[in-house]
C-alpha cells in the first residue's frame, strides 16, 4: 500500500483513497491575546522600519551556522510538521529572534493561540520581514522572508484576531526565544 503525505501530515494518500487526519481533534481553539498584549503589541509594531544590514552567506556556510531542520525552512522554504514546535506554548515575557541571522521580528505580546499548530503573531516588529506571493499550493499565498538574512518563516493570512485581522503563521524552528525577565 503506497502512502504518503501533504500538507504537513494533515492528508495522506492511501492506495487510491484519500484519509482526512482530524488534525484539529482535542485541540485548542484560536484565542484572541488580551487587551493589554493588543496595546503593547500595536505600539511596538509601529514607526519606521529600521535600516537593515543584509546577511548574504553561501550555502555551505548555512549548513554550518544552522540545523538540518532550520535549513530545511529558512534557506528551502520548508514547513515543519504541526504541532511539534516547542515555542507554541511559550508563554513568558520576552522576544522571538530569527534563528538563521538573530534579527528581531516579534515580541511575546504580539503571539497568540491560533489552534493550527504553528507559532502565530498577530503583528511584527517594524522591518522585520519582506513579503513574496508564491503559487506552490495552486493559490496565491503571501509568504515572509526574514527582512536581514532572506530566511523563509511563513505565510501571513487574514484570519486573524484583532486589530490587525492578521496570522503571521510562523514555522517555530526559524525562532528563537529570548526571555526578557
Amino acid at each position: 500500500m503506497k502512502r504518503r503525505n501533504l500538507l504537513a501530515g494533515g492528508l495522506a494518500v492511501i492506495g487510491g483513497a484519500t484519509l482526512f487526519k482530524d488534525l484539529f481533534a482535542q485541540r485548542p481553539g484560536p484565542a484572541a491575546p488580551d487587551a493589554a498584549s493588543v496595546k503593547t503589541a500595536i505600539e511596538q509594531s509601529k514607526g519606521a522600519a529600521p535600516k537593515v544590514e543584509k546577511l548574504t552567506l553561501k550555502p555551505e556556510e548555512w549548513r554550518k551556522r544552522l540545523t538540518p531542520a532550520q535549513f530545511d525552512v529558512l534557506r528551502n522554504d520548508g514547513t515543519e510538521r504541526p504541532w511539534t514546535s516547542p515555542l507554541n506554548g511559550e508563554k513568558r515575557k520576552g522576544m522571538f529572534h530569527c534563528a538563521g541571522c538573530d534579527h528581531v521580528l516579534f515580541s511575546s505580546e504580539m503571539k497568540y493561540e491560533s489552534g493550527t499548530g504553528w507559532p502565530s503573531f498577530f503583528t511584527t516588529m517594524p522591518g522585520a520581514f519582506e513579503k513574496s506571493t508564491d503559487f506552490k499550493l495552486i493559490y496565491p499565498r503571501t509568504e515572509y522572508h526574514c527582512a536581514k538574512c532572506g530566511g523563509h518563516h511563513g505565510h501571513v493570512f487574514n484570519d486573524g484576531p484583532s486589530p490587525t485581522g492578521q496570522r503571521w503563521c510562523n514555522n517555530g524552528v526559524a525562532l528563537v526565544f529570548k526571555p526578557t525577565a
